[in-house]
């Protein structure tokens, strides 16, 4: 039964009681040693998907910290950007991050489990 858990789907919290997926995800597209993969949680039944793509998802806001990290276009960390930061400053800082030569996109993951919640990407 959920407990709270994430879905990346709806980017909603699965209410207690409410069945939910657990499967192994990789937010990568090449195996590396930087590609670690983990746990995402999914509403077993059907969500709708989230769509608020220029706005950190609300359930954010109660986390206690987020920690934002750069990644370049080799998928690979680019050093000194991992920050952990009070969700009311995550997107000045996923800007300060995105301007950092090298960077092209930011991962934002739990500050506490360091697992994968979702990825920040320019806007073109």
């Amino acid at each position: 039964d959920g407990n709270g858990n994430a879905c990346r789907h709806s980017i909603e919290e699965i209410a207690p009681g409410d069945k939910f997926l657990i499967v192994a995800y990789r937010p990568f597209s090449s195996r590396q040693p930087y590609a670690e993969q983990g746990p995402i949680f999914l509403h077993a039944d059907e969500c709708t998907a989230y769509d608020g793509i220029d706005r950190l998802p609300g359930m954010y806001n109660a986390r206690d910290g987020l920690l934002l990290r750069g990644y370049g276009s080799d998928e690979r960390i680019v050093y000194g950007t991992g920050q952990t930061v009070a969700p009311e400053n995550a997107e000045s800082t996923a800007q300060e991050i995105m301007a950092t030569e090298g960077v092209s996109y930011v991962h934002v993951r739990s500050a506490t489990n360091n697992c994968y919640q979702f990825r920040i990407e320019p806007v073109t």
